[in-house]
């Protein structure tokens, strides 16, 4: 009887983590510029949140989901996600889908802010065993999202918004180091721009 013989291919997808911290950092940066009073309104924001911010990260997340990364995948994934409600907030925000209600509640963004607060406790932990620079992002994105949710709460805006657009222009100067290192690294296949050991708070089983 004769034997059939059984072929594997095997699909190796790139690392495509690097775009997807580029996005972020690039949304950030842009978005950064309109809370420090450099540049006004969110129309021309919303461009760049939904392909920076959403597509690049949507996108490095599935890849990382195939090459199971697990952490590159849940957190782009998320924040990706995040950017598009962003996105379609300041859309409905400057009536692009008609008339904004009366009874509309901006201080639900903030709640939102809040709860994306609270898991990033938990991803914070594992940026830091990771490398430091993803800790340090983390640990940022935590201070911009606790003062955008207390200042859209009505809680000393003044210094929260003041605390958000710093600490979001901080994340995109970090993450532009950290997505052209992760570029360079990937390519020449040896580590030409440090991220930083991981912390080993918290050791894998």
């Amino acid at each position: 009887m004769a034997q059939t013989q059984i072929q594997e291919t095997k699909i190796i997808s790139a690392d495509a983590t690097a775009l997807g911290v580029f996005g972020l950092s690039l949304i950030t940066f842009v978005a950064s510029t309109q809370k420090l009073g450099w540049t006004t309104g969110s129309v021309y924001l919303v461009p760049w949140a939904l392909f920076l911010g959403s597509v690049a990260q949507i996108w490095a997340a599935a890849v990382d989901f195939k090459r199971n990364s697990y952490f590159g995948a849940i957190v782009l994934g998320a924040f990706g996600l995040f950017w598009i409600a962003v996105a379609t907030h300041w859309g409905i925000a400057n009536g692009w889908f008609g008339a904004v209600p009366a009874n509309a509640d901006p201080r639900q963004f903030a709640y939102a802010c809040l709860g994306y607060l609270i898991f990033c406790v938990f991803i914070t932990i594992a940026a830091f065993e990771a490398n430091k620079i993803f800790g340090a992002i983390m640990v940022l994105i935590l201070v911009l999202l606790l003062s955008l949710g207390l200042a859209g709460l009505g809680v000393n805006p003044g210094f929260f918004n003041s605390s958000a657009a710093w600490a979001e222009f901080c994340i995109s100067m970090l993450g532009f180091y950290g997505a052209g290192a992760i570029f360079l690294n990937t390519f020449f296949n040896r580590t030409v721009l440090p991220l930083g050991k991981p912390m080993g708070w918290v050791k894998k089983g």
